[in-house]
This record gives structure tokens, C-alpha cells and sequence, in this order.
């Protein structure tokens, strides 16, 4: 099983959710998703964990690494609803992630607004779903 991804960009903020596994098999993928959202995007990146399945330890070590990406590129990351089956243990190398209990209180901290554009991959899982709430 891989993943599937979407990327949402909104004012101030831009949303990379997952669906399915971060394994070892999906790596590549994600790390593309990562780059989609450099080369697209402006501002903190929210890591969107909602749809994710779980991870194992190769995609944890996956999401440090992008962490470290977009520091270089004077962006960070923050994180949205982590699966339940483990936190992300960064090394030292690791920029400070901020963890947020869900996708609302990560758009909520970053005063983020409704999506302006969105991109995605072909069997993303309902993409009549809205991928950033309104908030009021």
C-alpha cells in the first residue's frame, strides 16, 4: 500500500494531506509531494496526518527529513492529527515540528482562510471533500 496526497495552498499556509501508509514504499511519493509543495507553495507547510493509515519508523525518519527540507528553504513544518500508533521522534538534526491535535487547530494557529488552489494525486479519496474547512 502506498499513499496518496493532496496539496492545498491558502493564505499564509500551505496544506499537504496524506491518505493510506507512510512505509518504506511510499518514501519516493511523499518526498515528491514535499517538493510539489516547495516548488508551489510560501509559508509553513501543514502536514495533514487525518487520512494517513499509520506510518512506520522509514516514514517517520521521511517526515523529519522534510522538515529538515523546508527549513533549508526558510519554510517549516507543522503537524496535523499523528496516527496513533507512534509520535514522530526527530534527532537532533531536526527543526522544531509543532504538533497540532487536528487540521483545524493547525489552520486556526496559522490564521489560515479557505483554500486557494489545490492539486492532487489521481486516486486521492473523495475529492469532492473540501480540503481546507471555512473557518468562521
Amino acid at each position: 500500500m502506498t499513499i496518496e496526497w493532496r496539496y492545498t495552498t491558502c493564505r499564509h499556509v500551505g496544506v499537504l494531506s496524506l491518505a493510506g501508509y507512510l512505509g518504506a514504499d511510499a518514501v519516493d511519493r511523499f518526498t515528491g509531494a514535499v517538493g510539489w509543495a516547495l516548488a508551489r507553495g510560501t509559508g509553513p507547510v501543514v502536514l495533514d496526518l487525518t487520512g494517513l493509515l499509520g506510518w512506520s519508523a522509514g516514514g517517520q525518519v521521511a517526515v523529519a527529513r522534510a522538515a529538515r527540507r523546508l527549513a533549508e528553504s526558510g519554510r517549516r513544518l507543522d503537524l496535523a492529527a499523528i496516527p496513533a500508533d507512534g509520535s514522530l521522534v526527530p534527532d537532533a538534526t531536526c527543526p522544531p515540528v509543532t504538533v497540532h491535535c487536528d487540521l483545524a487547530a493547525a489552520l486556526a494557529a496559522h490564521g489560515a482562510q479557505e483554500a486557494v488552489r489545490q492539486w492532487s494525486t489521481d486516486d486521492w479519496p473523495d475529492p469532492h471533500h473540501p480540503a481546507v474547512p471555512a473557518l468562521t
